[in-house]
């Protein structure tokens, strides 16, 4: 009797900000097991945002490991590892010791706000024309220079030739690799600013002036689809080549199978992040708002461009409210507590999500968060309505800048991450924007099935449209709100940000207010 064949696998790794992931994606499309582990950020002063690269790494192995030996527990063979990462987040190390210098920069950091203020009256332009977004208030290859610059344990690793710098997927590519790989995506690199989205390659002048060596930066790779190293025996015991590195964004509009035009996505974690996917390249005018940023969705030999732009704190704006407040256990209480109430009452108290300032309309790193129009008789149930109406009013934000700069509004936008469970969240995302919202099985494990899609490309799939084939049907969220009634609820709460903003405009005028996108 023939034994019956075993089923294949990726072991995808989604290494976020607040936590890490490795799960394995069966190349029925499958998730069968996902191990996890919290990591933790530190914010010393205001606008710092740092994290510890090798708590990253340490977490990170463990959660492979985890996976690689359940996969053999339920009969399935791994063939390849795939990389999604938290974007422009960033460290410095030494090869010689394998050790970061101090924590890393993580991609909330806006401590160098001040200096690209002043370099953007001269570079937003071709910035903006070049990579897609201004000069911003933060830039890791800026944090990565002046650290070179002042603190002498980093340049003598420089004068010696060991010194090293990358995002999240470089290092743990490197780390992965036995130091043998010193690679990035595209999409990573879009995102720190530097990425010449007609070449394809680093915008070495701006990096340049931003003072980091042209050395110090990896080399961009595709960001998946074939081999782009191989995993060190050290690791798992076994080599398994490591065939997708990408943006956890671009993962999770992969395992949502957003591919087309006028499709959208919106991404839940640490914050919310709304992509459209555009018909090609296309230059955005100087009149949109600054955090409207164009980038690329995803890069495999060609690329796919996208028109982008989030909000910093949402899922960690609920998370402060249970952990910090403790006013609800975790954010599926939030949730369900919200669903016992009428979502759309004029008794709903108004939440303003700014825990690291705002983005929309115009990006504005003093304004902050705020819970108003609360009495004796608020409930916790029309406070927790008020917390994800606060996420669903950014969203629509998001999506409206998005359909600006892109020409055209979505037809539908495809919803992931941990938040997308919430059922009074997606049907007030729908309410407020207009467009259906859909919800697939496993969505709040989008990025790790998309970043498997493109490593098994040519191994399981012979196209990422047949790699979503295995997605299953997905629950669909209904605008119920007139567009009138829509609008009014929007107009309003956007009117109560800019409020925040005036008057913070007339107490002190901002050295902080000015260009900025993720």
């Amino acid at each position: 009797m023939a034994s019956k064949p075993k089923l294949r696998g990726i072991l995808a790794i989604d290494e976020g900000t607040t936590g890490t992931r490795a799960a394995i994606v069966t190349e029925a499309g499958d998730i069968p097991f996902l191990s996890y582990r919290q990591l933790e950020t530190f914010n010393p002063n205001p606008g710092i945002v740092e994290q510890s690269f090798e708590q990253l790494w340490n977490a990170t192995l463990e959660v492979l490991r985890e996976a690689y030996e359940r996969a053999g527990e339920l009969g399935i063979t791994p063939v390849a590892v795939a990389i999604a990462t938290q974007r422009a987040t960033a460290s410095l190390w030494d090869t010689a010791t394998g050790r970061p210098f101090g924590k890393g920069m993580v991609w909330q950091d806006t401590r160098h706000s001040e200096r690209l203020g002043q370099l953007s009256g001269l570079w937003d332009t071709k910035l903006r024309e070049k990579t897609g977004r201004p000069a911003g208030v933060r830039s890791p290859y800026l944090w990565a220079a002046e650290r070179l610059a002042t603190e002498p344990e980093i340049a003598a690793a420089y004068d010696r030739g060991t010194l090293m710098f990358g995002t999240v997927d470089t290092w743990l590519a490197w780390n992965l690799s036995g130091g043998r790989s010193h690679i990035t995506s595209p999409t990573n690199v879009a995102a720190c600013g530097g990425y010449d989205l007609d070449s394809g390659s680093y915008l070495l002048e701006w990096i340049t002036e931003l003072g980091l060596p042209q050395e110090l930066l990896a080399s961009i790779c595709d960001d998946g689809g074939h081999d782009l190293g191989v995993l060190d025996l050290s690791i798992l015991g076994v080599e398994l080549p490591i065939r997708a590195l990408i943006g956890d964004q671009h993962g999770a509009i992969l395992g949502l199978g957003c591919f087309e035009p006028q499709q959208s996505t919106c991404i839940h974690g640490t914050g919310s992040f709304v992509d459209q996917i555009l018909s090609g390249r296309m230059v955005l005018g100087t009149d949109l708002p600054d955090a409207v940023t164009g980038t690329i969705a995803w890069h495999r030999g060609q690329t796919v461009h996208a028109v982008e732009n989030f909000t910093s704190a949402t899922g960690s704006a609920l998370g402060w409210l249970c952990r910090q407040l403790k006013m609800f256990s975790d954010p599926a209480e939030v949730s369900e507590f919200a669903s016992r109430q009428t979502l759309w009452s004029e008794t709903v108290p108004r939440f303003i999500p700014a825990l690291t300032g705002i983005r929309l309309p115009v990006i504005d790193t003093r304004v902050r968060a705020s819970i108003t129009g609360m009495s004796l008789a608020t409930t916790r149930e029309q406070i927790a309505v008020g917390m994800l109406e606060g996420i669903a009013q950014c969203v629509a934000q998001s999506v409206d800048a998005n359909a600006t700069a892109a020409g055209a509004r979505p037809h539908q936008i495809f919803v992931g991450g941990g938040l997308s469970q919430s059922d009074p969240l997606l049907q007030m995302q729908a309410d407020l924007t207009g467009v259906p919202m859909l919800r697939y099985p496993n969505t709040d494990k989008a990025t790790v099935r998309g970043a498997s899609y493109l490593a098994g490309v040519n191994l399981f799939w012979d196209s990422l449209d047949e790699a979503a084939l295995t997605m299953g049907r997905p629950e669909v969220f209904e605008p119920k709100l007139s567009d009138s009634l829509a609008a009014d609820y929007t107009s309003s709460w956007r009117d109560a940000v800019l409020t925040e903003k005036r008057a913070l405009d007339e107490a002190r005028p901002s050295k902080f207010q000015q260009s900025a996108p993720a």
